[in-house]
C-alpha cells in the first residue's frame, strides 16, 4: 500500500511536470503566465478530457481511469514527438519516456485486480464499464484541429482509436474482464470536455486547487 501511494504520487508529479512544459510554451505564445493558465481560469475555459476529471472512487476506479488515459496518452505523445513544431516534438519526446512507465504500471494493476479475487474482478469490471463511455472523446477531431493535423503539427486523434482499442482489448483479456458495449461518448452541440463542457467534478477539483492563489493572488512561492 505504501509503495502504491508513493507510485501514484510520482505519476501525478510527472503529469504536473509535463503540464508545466505545455503551459510554458503556451505562455510564450499567449502571453499569460503558467499560473494564470492553471489557477485563474474557470472550468469552462479548460479543455481536458471528461475522463480525467472523474472521481477517484475505490482503487479499481482510480486504476481504470488511469489506464484508459495512459494507453491513449502514450499513443498521442508518440505522434506529437514527430510534430513539425520542434518545441512540441521536444516536449512530447520527453513526456513519452514517463508515459511508457505510466501505462506499464496501470495496465499491470488492471490485470492484477481483474484476474485477482472475485471482489477485485467485480470492482474492476464495474470501473471499466462506468468509465468506458468517456473514452470516445479521445478520438474526436474538431474543425479547428484539422489544419494543424494536415500541417503535421498536431496529432490525428481519429487515427489513435484502432491501436488504443487493440491494446486495451489485450489487457482486458489478460485481466479476464469483458469489453463493454461500444457506447462511445459523442460530442453533440459542441459538448464535451475538450469543448469546455464539463461535469460537476471539475469545478470541485478546481475549487480545491485554486483556492490559495485566488485568496492571495500576489503571493509568490
Amino acid at each position: 500500500m505504501l509503495e502504491e501511494d508513493i507510485a501514484s504520487a510520482n505519476v501525478g508529479l510527472d503529469l504536473l511536470g509535463q503540464a508545466r512544459l505545455w503551459f510554458a510554451y503556451a505562455s510564450e505564445i499567449d502571453g499569460r503566465s503558467e499560473d494564470r493558465f492553471a489557477y485563474f481560469r474557470e472550468s469552462d475555459d479548460f479543455r481536458n478530457l471528461l475522463l480525467v476529471e472523474q472521481p477517484n472512487g475505490n482503487y479499481a476506479d482510480t486504476v481504470a481511469r488511469q489506464y484508459l488515459f495512459d494507453q491513449w496518452h502514450v499513443l498521442l505523445l508518440a505522434q506529437l514527438a514527430t510534430s513539425r513544431d520542434t518545441r512540441i516534438a521536444s516536449i512530447a519526446a520527453k513526456a513519452l519516456t514517463e508515459a511508457r512507465y505510466h501505462v506499464e504500471r496501470s495496465s499491470g494493476w488492471v490485470v492484477r485486480l481483474g484476474d485477482g479475487t472475485d471482489v477485485s474482478n467485480a470492482r474492476m469490471q464495474a470501473a471499466i464499464d462506468a468509465l468506458w463511455t468517456h473514452t470516445g472523446e479521445m478520438f474526436v477531431v474538431d474543425e479547428g484541429e484539422r489544419p494543424l493535423i494536415e500541417g503535421r503539427i498536431a496529432a490525428d486523434g481519429e487515427s489513435l482509436r484502432a491501436p488504443w482499442l487493440a491494446a486495451v482489448r489485450s489487457v482486458l483479456a489478460e485481466a479476464t474482464l469483458v469489453e463493454p458495449a461500444d457506447s462511445w461518448m459523442q460530442a453533440t452541440n459542441g459538448g464535451g470536455g475538450r469543448q469546455g463542457v464539463h461535469s460537476e467534478h471539475l469545478s470541485r477539483l478546481l475549487a480545491e486547487m485554486q483556492v490559495l492563489p485566488r485568496t492571495h493572488p500576489d503571493a509568490r512561492w
